[in-house]
């Protein structure tokens, strides 16, 4: 239903992974693509990731998989492959009650 249309902005708690120590907050959002679900599903918990933000003026976040593979190669244990993602802006969502409500995009509120 919300798939990839929104991200939940929750409180961040003690019970997340070592990586999010020092977070006060966590980003939510189920992905809208069979890749992720299905590593999800076969795994039987959720996964930890990230946009890749760009320094290119036009295009905000990478979503090349050939360059992503050439640039984060090393980073990383493993690049899947499954062509070019969308670049359009899940809608932000603020559940905590300290900022201001929600970011406009993909999601209607």
């Amino acid at each position: 239903m919300f798939r990839g249309l929104f991200t939940f902005i929750l409180d961040a708690n003690k019970s997340l992974p070592l990586a999010y120590k020092n977070h006060k907050t966590i980003g939510i959002r189920v992905p809208d693509h069979p890749i992720p679900q299905l590593i999800v599903e076969k795994l039987g918990h959720p996964i930890a990731s990230t946009s890749i933000k760009d320094d290119d003026e036009i295009i905000e976040y990478s979503t090349d998989p050939e360059l992503i593979a050439e640039k984060y190669d090393h980073l990383v244990d493993i690049v899947i492959d499954s062509g070019y993602g969308d670049n359009v802006a899940s809608t932000i969502v603020d559940l905590t009650g300290r900022a201001c409500g929600y970011k406009t995009g993909k999601g209607n509120i």
